[in-house]
């Protein structure tokens, strides 16, 4: 009797390890799509941004055409990535394209005091810095979730339930920071 109290204690500890381990990584991985989709949301937002930006630039630089397509095909192609891998590179390349883009407008006095461009200037700043955020709100889920599918005990259940390693979103290596948008 005593026996089968603690054989079915076991068996009862046993599955509320299991289910409690499952579900974790359930968690850890719904946290990291949801990580991904409030990097996409930032995204999106820097994207409408651009051809306004690029349309106040213009209007200044006329004959700057190749710094314009550079920055307009960037922007569609980090629109079509997919992926963090895909995208990660895709944002790299947007991010020097608009670097060439504000040192277009570096020679132009007149546009840099325009109320638009000085706008635009400061909502591309401040997307930046959400973008950052949840690069880095990924990347920390992805850390965690990669922590627990490769720990005991959960990699036994993550191999049983086939939870697979997630990729971190990383960022040019040669970039020595966040894309600068003041003179």
């Amino acid at each position: 009797m005593v026996v089968g109290i603690v054989i079915g204690g076991l068996v009862l500890v046993a599955l509320l390890v299991l289910v409690l381990s499952y579900n974790g990584l359930i968690r850890a991985r719904n946290r990291i799509d949801n990580a991904w989709s409030q990097i996409d949301v930032q995204l999106k937002r820097r994207y409408d941004l651009i051809p306004n930006l690029v349309e106040t630039v213009k209007g200044y630089a006329a004959h700057e055409k190749t710094t314009f397509e550079a920055v307009t095909q960037a922007r569609a192609n980090a629109i079509n990535a997919q992926g963090p891998a895909q995208q990660a590179q895709a944002e790299n390349v947007l991010s020097g394209a608009l670097k060439s883009l504000f040192a277009v407008a570096e020679a132009y006095p007149d546009l840099k005091a325009n109320q638009n461009f000085l706008n635009l200037q400061e909502e591309l700043t401040s997307t930046e810095d959400r973008i950052a955020y949840a690069r880095q709100f990924y990347n920390d889920s992805v850390l965690g979730y990669n922590n627990g599918i490769a720990t005991f005990p959960r990699n036994m259940i993550a191999g049983t339930f086939n939870f697979q390693k997630r990729v971190y979103f990383q960022g040019d290596p040669e970039a020595e920071g966040p894309v600068k948008v003041q003179f």
